[in-house]
């Protein structure tokens, strides 16, 4: 009984962490990126999805102890992501209204991290912490320039729950700086290391509370 119970302990928080992250792309992923704050919603939107998958991608990595394990757990994420574009779809937008994020290469570096490292955990936190902070703003900027035009979008399908006059604005690129993939990339290698590190304890703590 126990052993079930704590089974279904991890995998009720992956599912949790896993919609989570879906609800994020969905408040963050849409055509917000490229209205009047563009370059800072996609560095808030950066760290927001790097933190997540780290946290949800580790727990379930150590959990399971197999590499492989948060590159499957990315591409959960990535499947509850476009079945909730379906959503959207329905409501009379275009497919690619939200724009998907790419997890996926960058759970594969924590994989990679795991697996070269022998299964060290410290070094899964640190080094594919790292890499997965640096890798996704690189990743999600190449899928973003592969979308059709997202201004022309933005302004021809307004978001819903925006009243009038908050209506999109042509954005102001540059304005605070000029590199979001970096700024993205350098805030989210510093922030997913710890959160990563969560994501650990939190799977220990989960044994412990199973067990007492």
């Amino acid at each position: 009984v126990m052993v079930w119970l704590r089974r279904t302990t991890h995998y009720l928080f992956i599912v949790v962490v896993a919609v989570n992250s879906t609800l994020l792309t969905i408040n963050a992923g849409d055509y917000i990126f490229y209205t009047d704050w563009m370059w800072t919603s996609f560095v808030v939107f950066s760290i927001s999805q790097s933190t997540m998958l780290a946290v949800g991608a580790i727990y379930y990595m150590l959990f399971t102890g197999v590499p492989g394990t948060a590159t499957y757990y990315a591409t959960i994420m990535t499947i509850y992501t476009w079945v909730a574009k379906g959503a959207w779809f329905a409501l009379g937008y275009p497919y690619d209204f939200v724009v998907v994020p790419v997890w996926i290469p960058s759970a594969m570096l924590l994989d990679l991290t795991y697996w070269a490292t022998r299964r060290n955990k410290h070094a899964a936190i640190i080094i594919g912490g790292t890499l997965v902070g640096l890798s996704f703003p690189l990743f999600n900027m190449v899928n973003l320039l592969l979308v059709r035009d997202p201004l022309e979008v933005a302004f021809k399908y307004p978001r819903p729950t925006l009243p009038a006059y908050m209506t999109p604005i042509e954005p102001q690129v540059g304005k605070f700086y000029n590199s979001p993939v970096a700024l993205g990339s350098g805030a989210g290698a510093v922030l997913t290391v710890p959160i990563a590190a969560l994501g650990a304890k939190l799977n220990t703590w989960t044994y412990r509370w199973m067990a007492a």
